[in-house]
């Protein structure tokens, strides 16, 4: 039921969601360039501050941008399904049996000793809230709910069950 290869690869995109790191994280990411390339260039040549320095930037934007390059999308295919779309995988809304949004302050409890191993979870320690997807039971597929980092779990959830939010 949650196999990419049986989803749509073409849809109206009616949700859209970038899970991106906090911009602050960009300053201490420079910071950290800054004083690492600070260390290896103290009192020594000047090829000791540029080459740390291109090194460690490009390190540290490939990590940020990895960080960042989860996308969140609900899509609705030519027969009018709609499909939550999270870390490559693809979920179609009529096998979603029940749906809530799980607040910053139930993460935790969420994410701790009540979480079920055979969950599929796309979580961000950045992001608060998330968004849960109850599975109607299907012997052929063990996953028995989607547990999906989002800021805006009422929003995605309205997306996939295409009620208001």
């Amino acid at each position: 039921m949650s196999d990419l290869a049986t989803s749509p690869t073409h849809g109206t995109v009616v949700y859209r969601e970038k899970l991106s790191v906090p911009k602050y994280w960009w300053l201490l990411a420079a910071g950290a360039v800054g004083l690492l390339t600070g260390q290896l260039a103290y009192n020594r040549s000047i090829m000791f501050l540029v080459i740390p320095l291109i090194l460690f930037t490009l390190t540290a934007i490939w990590i940020l941008l990895k960080l960042s390059s989860t996308v969140i999308t609900v899509e609705e295919d030519s027969d009018g399904v709609r499909w939550l779309h999270a870390g490559g995988a693809a979920l179609p809304a009529d096998a979603v049996q029940r749906t809530l949004a799980v607040p910053k302050s139930a993460k935790q409890n969420a994410m701790g000793r009540q979480l079920d191993p055979a969950a599929f979870v796309v979580s961000h320690g950045w992001i608060g809230q998330m968004a849960m997807f109850v599975l109607v039971d299907d012997p052929t597929d063990p996953v028995p709910y989607w547990l999906i980092s989002t800021n805006n779990p009422n929003e995605l959830i309205a997306a996939l069950t295409g009620s208001p939010a």
